[in-house]
């Protein structure tokens, strides 16, 4: 028995159809993981820590003697808005750079021989990153990485240290971050974490590249991991 479908319903449901999906691009959001593969990252050239895709999830693991490695996003943003839900082992270091990218030979002071090389920081991949680490600690404050500034957010540097317990041990923890010109604000679990405006560092990195940290361990320790899901950005105007 065929069934004929009216065409002012098939216009209907085209229309529908048309409708939820341009409803979707006007939101502006663009997803950075699809889920499956880690197309759109790369691994950042120093580091050796392992990435990979498990049961839908970016899975960052730890490799004794590493330094500091990241999953960095192919594209480059300036102002945007990012969130991502994150899950890391208690014993482990870990953050989101935003606005980042690796040293150059400009960036880097050659040594006494007046080479550039690793080991004077050339391939280092740095600027502002949002905390992340088991409560009570500095989840959601803004580091320098590797900038020489350390913490951005003025609140770690306080005495005695301010330690935020907004992360759920153990569990998915949704975190936003909004970067706007030199403003750049945090949430965890919405909840309000930094409100910071760095001047300075904004002149540095006005744009850059999303990068995913395993953090270097100490030898004899580990392995440990760090998970992220639902990453998404939305480009501010």
């Amino acid at each position: 028995m065929k069934i004929r479908i009216l065409p002012l319903v098939t216009a209907f449901l085209a229309s529908g159809i048309l409708l939820s999906f341009t409803s979707a691009q006007e939101d502006g959001w663009i997803s950075l993981f699809d889920g499956k593969t880690l197309n759109g990252w790369k691994h950042s050239t120093l580091g050796t820590a392992k990435y990979s895709v498990v049961d839908g999830v970016i899975r960052g693991e730890t490799v004794e003697g590493s330094p500091n490695s990241f999953l960095i996003s192919e594209r480059e943003y300036g102002d945007f808005e990012l969130e991502f839900d994150v899950k890391v082992n208690d014993h482990l270091n870990s953050g989101v750079q935003i606005r980042s990218r690796e040293k150059t030979e400009t960036d880097v002071k050659p040594d006494k021989n007046g080479k550039v090389t690793p080991n004077n920081g050339l391939g280092r991949f740095f600027g502002p990153q949002v905390e992340i680490e088991a409560s009570p600690g500095q989840s959601g404050y803004i580091y320098g990485e590797a900038t020489g500034l350390a913490w951005l957010s003025p609140e770690p540097k306080q005495v005695p240290m301010v330690e935020r317990s907004l992360l759920k041990n153990g569990e998915w923890n949704h975190f936003r971050v909004i970067a706007k010109g030199a403003r750049i604000q945090t949430f965890i679990n919405g909840s309000p974490v930094a409100d910071l405006t760095h001047e300075e560092v904004f002149q540095s990195h006005p744009k850059g590249h999303i990068g995913l940290q395993v953090h270097g361990i100490k030898a004899g320790t580990g392995p440990y991991e760090v998970e992220w899901k639902n990453i998404r950005l939305r480009p501010l105007k």
